[in-house]
């Protein structure tokens, strides 16, 4: 089956790309043009007429990459033609009524990369995250896990491993021979030393996660203390609805910002405190969800009431900020108490002290961020994988020490599934999937 598909951003624009991938590839440029196709790899100007009749659609650039040597491993062609959609859609009817020619589903193009074994999964998904990315930071990371860097590291221990089950099937094999003192020594030290590696690369504070989907913030505090107000000022625009009313905010609302090129989501909460209203009760408990799930936490409070709830109180922990809000309202010192705690006093509405509230964000960013070359998880599959892999060395240790080679070669056999899980080195097909429906179409 042939797949075609705008590879451009939809809407209007100056140049539109059409990206056509398969065994008909030929006949369609072929069929489109009523020439023969270009030499491979030249741009060559060509007139685009519909199927069948001589109308012309548009005059356009025909790229021609024969397999395998093209981004899918296929025979592929790209046509560049004006971005309307008007354009688009006469050039995707034409190329949808040679037979055996079809829309491409998301992701559909790379993961035939993957699968013609173009790419390895990581770099699979770093194109996704480099198409995605916003911030320069979570561009550098894109681009450093396409150069290979990553796949490199998971395969190298990988081998070891592979090399360590070649010992131990030798056991099995021959269980009368016993395996020499340096062979004994070479399976210990290497097991340890992937065990090591692979806790090392667990122990990076989530830093990879946090750069790919963003360093999240909660904004939480009691009714009317600011919360909304303060999200529209961080966000230069009106996200959240602002009111006098107590517990308008009932759901969370959530924007992206870019920080000093930091990835950030920031969200707003419903107001905590005691409700009857089942509607409300829904949205504290929303709150309180991204309360936990929240890198740091904005509480937000009115400084005419500085009375903490319990609830308030467990929210205040080393990933808060004690935000003071309506601080032109304030006639006396605030308590000693309150002082010793991570706080800012502002007032928004005067625009007092704000810019000090986000230095401090901007702080807690930078050491969340502090970024290293050892980073190689972006993903949580990533993450599951190693700790896995983690789990069935151990095991493997385990079993080994008392002899018991049978049931030790399995843990070790699924401890190297999981790291080749993490490259690609994979055949199920519902992993891949849920890997490449994130992609865009085109791509």
């Amino acid at each position: 089956m042939t797949i075609f598909a705008l590879s451009t951003g939809p809407g209007i624009s100056g140049v539109a790309i059409i990206r056509i991938s398969g065994e008909q590839s030929l006949k369609v440029i072929e069929t489109l043009t009523g020439n023969k196709v270009p030499p491979p790899r030249v741009a060559t100007l060509r007139k685009i007429n519909k199927i069948n009749t001589s109308e012309l659609i548009d005059e356009g650039i025909i790229l021609w990459f024969p397999g395998p040597e093209s981004y899918t491993g296929e025979d592929m062609a790209e046509i560049q033609i004006h971005g309307s959609k008007a354009v688009v859609d006469a050039l995707h009817a034409s190329i949808s009524k040679i037979e055996n020619c079809r829309l491409a589903e998301p992701g559909e193009f790379t993961k035939l990369a993957f699968q013609n074994g173009k790419i390895n999964l990581l770099k699979a998904e770093s194109i996704a995250d480099l198409i995605s990315s916003e911030t320069e930071i979570q561009r550098q990371q894109a681009i450093k896990i396409m150069n290979g860097k990553s796949a490199d590291q998971f395969n190298f221990l990988r081998e070891k491993l592979l090399k360590i089950l070649s010992y131990v099937e030798a056991k099995i094999d021959f269980p009368d021979e016993d395996l020499p003192n340096d062979i004994l020594d070479e399976i210990k030290n290497d097991s340890n030393d992937v065990i090591q590696k692979i806790k090392k690369i667990l122990n990076d504070q989530k830093v990879g996660e946090r750069i790919r989907e963003g360093f999240k913030i909660a904004i939480l505090g009691p009714t009317n203390a600011g919360k909304s107000s303060l999200i529209n000022y961080l966000s230069n625009r009106d996200v959240a609805i602002v009111s006098e009313f107590a517990g308008t905010t009932r759901d969370v609302i959530e924007t992206h910002l870019n920080i000093d090129g930091y990835p950030v989501i920031i969200s707003d909460t419903a107001g905590i405190r005691d409700s009857k209203d089942e509607i409300e009760k829904k949205g504290v408990k929303l709150s309180l969800n991204r309360a936990e799930e929240a890198d740091l936490k904005l509480v937000v409070v009115d400084a005419k009431s500085l009375n903490f709830t319990n609830v308030l109180k467990r929210l205040l922990d080393e990933n808060a900020i004690l935000v003071i809000n309506k601080s032109d309202l304030l006639e006396n010192e605030i308590d000693s108490e309150i002082k010793n705690i991570n706080h800012v006093l502002i007032s928004i509405k005067d625009n007092k002290n704000v810019d000090e509230l986000i230095s401090k964000i901007k702080n807690n960013l930078k050491n969340k961020f502090i970024t290293s070359d050892d980073i190689l998880i972006t993903r949580e599959r990533h993450r599951q994988h190693l700790e896995q892999c983690l789990n069935h060395l151990n095991n493997f240790n385990q079993k080994k020490e008392i002899e018991d080679f049978d049931k030790a070669a399995e843990d070790l056999r699924l401890a190297t599934r999981h790291l080749g899980m993490i490259v690609g080195k994979v055949d199920v097909e519902e992993i891949l999937g849920s890997i490449f429906n994130d992609f865009c179409i085109g791509k």
